[in-house]
């Protein structure tokens, strides 16, 4: 488990599918990250998380309020699958409509950043996105993440047609993010 300030990263439970689903079916949360989720699909999703963190020891963690225990999101890293983050540390997050612009993004983000570089051996951490996510983008942009000219993708999951299909990558490498925590 990690704990920043305000917020606590930990393993998921099965009873916070619910709280998740509401989440992945918010079509506000879903419009730059894809279609808005069934419960069923939610499930499915929430114990792939808790097969990965049993067996890599880290995934998308579930991410709750410290102040009232609420699932807020999730946030973590995961072995990337697609594109030019394909076997690499990938850092992710999903936050609650209303908890936008609150800065818990960023917090949870800076703290798995600094999990994967004391607990990882990776010499970078890496994100991608929908082009058009600028809420995401700015986040990684606050990290210290560099955007990578080049490494934009059409996300292989995806239809041709889809209008989330264009993704941008972004970069952390060790020695920018050791200066940056000195």
């Amino acid at each position: 488990m990690i704990e920043t300030a305000r917020l606590r990263l930990r393993p998921w439970r099965e009873a916070d599918v619910t709280a998740f689903h509401a989440i992945c079916s918010d079509p506000v949360v879903m419009a730059t990250l894809g279609p808005v989720m069934t419960l069923a699909d939610t499930e499915a999703l929430v114990q792939r998380c808790i097969a990965m963190q049993a067996r890599e020891g880290h995934c998308f963690w579930a991410l709750e309020r410290r102040a009232d225990a609420r699932l807020i999101g999730w946030c973590g890293v995961i072995r990337g699958s697609v594109g030019p983050v394909e076997g690499r540390a990938e850092i992710g997050w999903r936050l609650a409509s209303d908890c936008w612009g609150k800065g818990y993004a960023s917090e949870a983000a800076r703290a798995t950043v600094d999990w994967v570089f004391t607990h990882l051996p990776d010499d970078a951490v890496w994100a991608i996105t929908h082009v058009g996510n600028t809420r995401s983008c700015a986040v990684m942009e606050r990290l210290g993440m560099a955007y990578q000219p080049g490494l934009e993708f059409d996300h292989p999951r995806l239809a041709a047609e889809d209008p989330l299909l264009r993704h941008v990558t972004y970069r952390l490498v060790r020695e920018d993010w050791r200066r940056g925590a000195a």
